[in-house]
C-alpha cells in the first residue's frame, strides 16, 4: 500500500498542465511527467584523460601496490552468480566495528548517498509536504524534493557560513518540514555544524532531520554516535568520504522507527556484490585510509597557507578534504587552471555566498603544487589588468609582441603602396 500510494502521489498531473496537441499525443513522451521533461539531466562534461581531477568534494586516494594486489584477490573471490546476502550483513557489522554507531540504531545501505537522499524524499512525500535545507548545499536536496513534488525552501547561511538559526527556526515553525537536510561539513564550504546547534535544530524540528556527513572524514567531530537519538535524527554517510567514490556505496544510520520504513523502498539487494566486497575490504584496512586522511589534512594545511598569502584571496576555514577559496576573479582562475590541465569546481554564480569562489579538492603534493602555481598565475594576471598594465603574464606579453609586429608590418606595406602610387619609388 505504501508503494502504491507514493506512486499515485508522484504521478499525479499538475493542475496547470495544458491539453496535448495531436502531434504530442502521438509521441511516447506524453506518458512522461511534464515536470521531468522540463528538467535537464545532470551534466557529464567530456574531460580529457590527461586532466588532473580536483573538482570533487571527496578526497583522492591511491592504494599502495601491496594493497592493490590484496584488493584484487578479494574481488576475485566475490561470488558473481548470486546476490550478496552475507556480504551486506558483513559490511554492516564492519561499520559497527569501525564507527561509534549506537547499538539500537539501524543501518540502511544504498548505491551512494544520492540514492538515499532520493529515497528519504520519497519516504516523506505526502501532499503539501515541505523540505528545508541550509544553503549553499548539494543540489540533490532540491532535485529530490522536486521529483517528489515537495515544496523546497533553502535557508541561506550567515555571511561567516555558520547556520542562520533565527531564519531556520522561523522556517521550521512556518513550514513544518517533513525533511530537513544539514550538511556537515558543508559540501560547498567545508564549514561544520556545532553540536549545540544540531541539538537545538533536532529538538525544534518534528520531521526527519538528515545530517549529511558525506564529507566528514576529516571533520573534528561527527554525529554518527547520536544517530537515532532523538528518533528523527538520521546520519547519512558514504565511502566517497575516504576516497572510494567509485564503489558507489552509501549508508544511512537512524532509529528503527525510520530505518525500517526506509528499507521498504529499497530493492531486495540494493548494493551489488563487488561494491560490498570493496567496502568490506576498506573497513578491514581502516588504518590505511585513516593515515591517508591525515596526510591529506596536512596537505590541506600547506596549500591553504600558500594560497592565503596571495593578494585579495580568502581561504575559508573548513574541515573537509577540499579548500574553498574566494579569489578576486574566480572564473578567470578556473580557466587558467583548465589551461594547465587541472579541473576544480567553479562555485561562482551558484549561490550569492559563493561569489568568486572555487572548491579545490586536495590531491597529491605534486598536484597541489600545480594548483598553487595556477592560482598564483591567475591572481597575477588579475592584478596586471586591475593596475592597467604593469607586468604582463607571459602569454599576454607574447600576444602583444605579435600584435606589434603585425602593426609595424601593416605600416610598412602602407608606406610602400603610397610610394608606388605617387611615384616616389
Amino acid at each position: 500500500m505504501l508503494h502504491l500510494s507514493l506512486c499515485r502521489l508522484c504521478c499525479r498531473q499538475p493542475a496547470h498542465s495544458k491539453p496535448l496537441s495531436d502531434k504530442e499525443r502521438e509521441m511516447p513522451t506524453r506518458f512522461i511527467r511534464a515536470d521531468i521533461l522540463a528538467q535537464t539531466a545532470y551534466p557529464k562534461p567530456d574531460i580529457p584523460n590527461h586532466f588532473i581531477l580536483l573538482d570533487s568534494a571527496a578526497p583522492s586516494f591511491s592504494l599502495p601496490e601491496d594493497m592493490r594486489r590484496q584488493w584484487a584477490d578479494a574481488l576475485a573471490e566475490a561470488p558473481l552468480d548470486r546476490t550478496a546476502n552475507a556480504a551486506e550483513n558483513e559490511v554492516q557489522a564492519a561499520l559497527r566495528a569501525a564507527l561509534p554507531i549506537p547499538e539500537n540504531a539501524q543501518i540502511v545501505l544504498g548505491n551512494g548517498a544520492e540514492e538515499l537522499v532520493r529515497l528519504l524524499a520519497w519516504l516523506t512525500a505526502q501532499p503539501d509536504a515541505a523540505v528545508l535545507a541550509l544553503e549553499p548545499c548539494s543540489g540533490m536536496y532540491r532535485r529530490a524534493a522536486e521529483l517528489c513534488r515537495m515544496a523546497y525552501t533553502g535557508i541561506a547561511l550567515n555571511d561567516d557560513f555558520s547556520p542562520n538559526l533565527t531564519a531556520l527556526f522561523a522556517a521550521i515553525e512556518q513550514k513544518q518540514p517533513a525533511l530537513l537536510f544539514l550538511s556537515h561539513p558543508n559540501r560547498a564550504t567545508g564549514t561544520p555544524i556545532a553540536r549545540a546547534d544540531l541539538e537545538e535544530i533536532a529538538r525544534r524540528a518534528e520531521g526527519i532531520v538528515v545530517v549529511d556527513e558525506t564529507c566528514a572524514a576529516d571533520a573534528e567531530h561527527s554525529f554518527i554516535a547520536q544517530a537515532g537519538q532523538p528518533e528523527n535524527l538520521v546520519v547519512l554517510r558514504s565511502f566517497d568520504s575516504i576516497g572510494l567514490g567509485g564503489i558507489r556505496t552509501g549508508y544511512a544510520v537512524g532509529s528503527p522507527l525510520v530505518m525500517n520504513e526506509l528499507a521498504k523502498l529499497l530493492p531486495p539487494r540494493p548494493v551489488n556484490g563487488l561494491s560490498l566486497c570493496a567496502a568490506r575490504f576498506a573497513l578491514q584496512h581502516a588504518d590505511t585510509f585513516r593515515q591517508n586522511a591525515e596526510q591529506l589534512a596536512a596537505e590541506r594545511t600547506r596549500v591553504a597557507a600558500a594560497l592565503a598569502e596571495l593578494a585579495e584571496t580568502q581561504v575559508l576555514d573548513g574541515q573537509a578534504h577540499f579548500l574553498t577559496v574566494r579569489l578576486p576573479d574566480a572564473p578567470s582562475a578556473f580557466e587558467r587552471l583548465k589551461e594547465n590541465g587541472i579541473l576544480v569546481k567553479n562555485l561562482h554564480g551558484r549561490h550569492a555566498l559563493l561569489h568568486n569562489c572555487l572548491r579545490i579538492a586536495i590531491g597529491t603534493p605534486e598536484q597541489n603544487d600545480g594548483v598553487v602555481q595556477g592560482v598564483q598565475q591567475a591572481v597575477a594576471e588579475y592584478l596586471a589588468r586591475k593596475n592597467g598594465g604593469g607586468h604582463c603574464p607571459a602569454d599576454l606579453s607574447q600576444k602583444l609582441f605579435y600584435a606589434t609586429l603585425c602593426y609595424v608590418a601593416a605600416l610598412s606595406l602602407l608606406s610602400l603602396w603610397i610610394g608606388l602610387a605617387f611615384g616616389h619609388i
